[in-house]
């Protein structure tokens, strides 16, 4: 999906940089063209800043979405999520980061939680990456204690593991 959202911008990578920005942020389109997150609205110059582009390719960013029923059906349905992430350091949290082989392989989010519940690791928060928004997705465990040693190895000895990072 990824892709084919893309491809519509084909022939403006200024506007693919307004795209990915709203993809990765969760941002949505509002039905005069603004770009929001719930009800606040985002200025196309922050927008444009962020991104290093003219405001204006916001603008033409927007009409086209606007323009396209299938954009249209994406853009202003698309919201955040809430991460804990960030917050990890101030609340004494672990993020465990894990990068897989092949995104988009069955029962990696299962196993590695599973594996954690198996330990006694209690999880306060899971964000996978979806393979379709995402050039190099990644599966974010938060956790309210640290991760022994054993079950570090043990995750890193999945099959799907490419790299694992704690922070």
């Amino acid at each position: 999906m990824f892709d084919e959202i893309m491809e519509k911008f084909e022939g403006s990578p200024s506007q693919q940089a307004v795209i990915r920005l709203l993809l990765e942020r969760g941002f949505s389109v509002n039905d005069e063209g603004r770009v929001v997150s719930g009800g606040i609205e985002i200025p196309n110059t922050g927008i444009a800043r962020e991104i290093g582009v003219d405001r204006r390719v916001v603008d033409s960013t927007t009409d086209v979405i606007l323009e396209d029923h299938e954009l249209r059906r994406i853009f202003q349905n698309i919201s955040q999520v809430p991460s804990l992430m960030d917050l990890a350091p101030v609340l004494d949290l672990t993020v465990l980061t894990i990068t897989p082989d092949d995104a988009e392989q069955e029962g990696i989010v299962a196993t590695v939680t599973g594996t954690l519940a198996t330990n006694g690791i209690s999880i306060r928060q899971t964000i996978s990456e979806d393979p379709e928004f995402t050039d190099e997705p990644k599966l974010y465990l938060i956790t309210d204690q640290d991760l022994p040693g054993e079950v570090i190895t043990e995750l890193r000895d999945l099959e799907f593991v490419r790299k694992i990072e704690l922070q």
